[in-house]
């Protein structure tokens, strides 16, 4: 026989103990399968499935935010001045990294970061932290992001993104109007007014992208993309693309604007470009054509968001490159009040036909003795030829006549003292003073001599460039006082009108037409008569009319310890005025000139108007000429003048005595 079985087919006792076993031996191998499956299921479902179940989304479908690019913003003729570009970042996802040392390794060869800042930068990432994209690098060049793309898939979890930046074209002009964007702060997010912005979007935070934002800003859209498990892109299912953002069309003249910052420029190497501020204005309707503040800034340092020594820079820089001369500087006027005296005192009867006024170079009021500019005196002179010459002794006498509460309450008339409500944030009042504002400012009674400052533009008078720009401007059109207008039409991206802002009929100045016709011809023998203080001014083929002014901002006792003008220190030299309006006997624009600390009105103001006023011209009158016309040499006359020492000179500033108020040839 074969075998163990016996005849009926039956296994013997031996055989079946050896099945028994094998089928324990198999049950227990099977159970422990079984039981490192059932395991591994519990890790896998329990212990790790929201962390792998998010893995897992993100490995298959990932959702790509597209940022909106945020609308443009031109110049009156439709030039634009920002945009936005495409940009792109690289970043890392820091759950996605397979070897995240050797990853970071190869990218600090490939971006501008040191591998431990990068290291610092994934392992602070904590929970849902850690499948969200962090910046290495922003803006990078094509070169930089070519050799990304080239090498990303050696570099699981390293993404390129695409994202639009916002771009300023001009750099730093203008960029007082314009502003700046940034990353929405955590008190914004607190404001019910941001209440449908998110944590990480761009918004305006200052000028007209701050002013206009939700206009600027667009609608973001998405896209669902599939991505290998080394993050590639390998299919888009589908995408909502975003919504550009709305159009923003300025009263700006680009080209004037260009003019006005560029006549700041130093044209020696060795010195500073000079500070200040421009303001230029149609005198028909109150249009902005331009406005600038000198030092300014490049925006463009903010649209990535600001680095920590930039911004360091443009806080602590003493000339304050962030704050807008043109709408927040408050200054002293000068000369340039003499043309609102005298419309004030014209009104009043205080200046009657044929009045005129006997200048020695000396004013006496009670004990005190008030010096003119000129130290020999301007002999006798009539209205016209007080503006002129900027007569300080015809000023003092018409001034104390005219008493400080009825020039006070002209001045006001011509929006001095009050902020005009300009589309831009952090506009100044300025101060017109009168008997009534001393007692509650100061708690004192109003003093003689006080009024002989403020009649030629000292003392406690401040106002704005642009204050000054628009009360000549409705000196020049005969008496309309326009509030002015920055934003000329809102648009959709492409072209559609949005919106008009409405623009407020003028208001009139207290002066009749007849009288302000009157200081318009004394005005533009300022600049145009041979020994007028603005004669620098000029434009050939262009009547213009205007008036310089110079104001101190130190003690003259101070300034006078000094051996030669070019050593007193810059912080304690005078500041310089020009404003002035053009064609002359049919003006059509308005300009005003602050030269801080640059001296004086007629030898520095006055040339800076003049390359703006060139510039209009130019496209204005003369389209085939050049803006940048060359500032006119003084007439022979006028060069006779200054050498037989009748008209102004660098040092007949200082004829004052150091306890009265310094006059200023301008």
């Amino acid at each position: 026989m074969i075998g163990s079985a016996g005849h009926d087919g039956r296994l013997g006792g031996g055989d079946e103990a050896f099945l028994a076993r094998r089928v324990i031996v198999l049950g227990l191998g099977m159970a422990l399968v079984f039981s490192v499956f059932a395991m591994r299921l519990f890790q896998l479902q329990v212990i790790e499935g929201a962390d792998l179940r998010y893995r897992s989304e993100r490995n298959s479908v990932r959702l790509v935010r597209l940022e909106a690019p945020r609308g443009e913003i031109v110049d009156r003729e439709g030039r634009a001045i920002v945009a936005s570009r495409t940009a792109f970042d690289i970043a890392v996802i820091p759950n996605e990294l397979r070897d995240r040392e050797r990853t970071l390794r190869a990218v600090s060869s490939l971006v501008a970061q040191q591998e431990p800042e990068l290291e610092k930068l994934v392992a602070a990432r904590r929970g849902r932290e850690r499948f969200q994209p962090i910046v290495l690098d922003d803006d990078v060049s094509e070169a930089q992001r070519a050799r990304v793309e080239t090498h990303r898939f050696a570099m699981p979890g390293v993404i390129v993104e695409e994202h639009p930046r916002r771009h300023y074209l001009e750099g730093a002009r203008a960029a007082h109007v314009l502003g700046q964007i940034g990353e929405i702060g955590a008190d914004q997010l607190r404001d019910e007014a941001f209440s449908d912005y998110r944590a990480g979007d761009v918004v305006g935070q200052a000028g007209l992208e701050a002013r206009l934002d939700r206009h600027l800003r667009g609608r973001p859209g998405g896209r669902n993309v599939v991505v290998d498990v080394q993050g590639r892109e390998v299919e888009r299912l589908d995408e909502v693309l975003p919504e550009k953002g709305g159009r923003v069309v300025l009263t700006l003249d680009l080209d004037l604007q260009r003019a006005a910052e560029e006549a700041f420029r130093s044209d020696d190497p060795a010195k500073p470009d000079r500070m200040g501020a421009v303001v230029a204005v149609d005198v028909r309707s109150g249009d902005v054509l331009a406005i600038a503040s000198a030092p300014s800034y490049d925006p463009n340092d903010f649209a990535g968001g600001v680095d920590s020594a930039t911004w360091k820079r443009l806080t602590t820089d003493r000339w304050r490159p962030l704050q807008n001369r043109a709408v927040s500087g408050q200054y002293a006027p000068g000369s340039t009040y003499k043309a609102i005296v005298a419309a004030a005192a014209l009104q009043n009867g205080t200046i009657a036909p044929g009045r005129t006024e006997y200048c020695t170079g000396a004013y006496r009021l009670g004990r005190r003795t008030y010096r003119c500019w000129k130290r020999g005196g301007h002999g006798e002179v009539d209205l016209e030829r007080a503006l002129e010459q900027s007569c300080d002794v015809f000023f003092y006498a018409v001034g104390v006549e005219l008493g400080i509460d009825r020039l006070a309450e002209v001045a006001r008339s011509f929006g001095l003292g009050r902020r005009t409500g300009i589309a831009i944030a952090g506009e100044s009042a300025g101060i017109v003073p009168d008997q009534k504002w001393k007692l509650e400012a100061r708690g004192q009674e109003w003093i003689g001599g006080e009024t002989v400052s403020a009649a030629i533009g000292q003392g406690y008078n401040l106002l704005t460039p642009l204050q000054l720009a628009l009360a000549y401007a409705a000196i020049a059109n005969g008496g309309d006082l326009y509030a002015p207008r920055l934003i000329d039409r809102l648009e959709t991206w492409d072209g559609r009108l949005v919106e008009e802002p409405e623009h407020p009929a003028p208001q009139r100045v207290a002066v009749s037409p007849e009288h302000l016709a009157r200081v318009r011809a004394g005005l533009t023998r300022v600049v145009e008569a041979p020994r007028g203080t603005g004669a620098r001014a000029r434009v050939p083929g262009m009547k213009v009319a205007g008036k310089t002014g110079t104001t101190q901002v130190v003690s003259l006792a101070v300034v006078e310890q000094y051996e030669n003008d070019e050593d007193v220190p810059i912080e304690y030299r005078d500041h310089a005025w020009f404003a002035a309006f053009a064609p002359a006997d049919a003006p059509e624009i308005a300009v005003a000139v602050l030269a801080e600390h640059g001296g004086s009105g007629g030898g520095v103001a006055a040339p800076i108007a003049q390359k703006v006023l060139a510039a209009y011209y130019a496209k204005r009158f003369a389209p085939a000429a050049t803006p940048d016309a060359p500032v006119p040499a003084p007439a022979p006359a006028a060069t006779a003048a200054r050498a037989a020492g009748t008209a102004p000179a660098a040092d007949d500033v200082r004829a004052a005595r150091a306890d009265a108020p310094r006059p200023r040839a301008g």
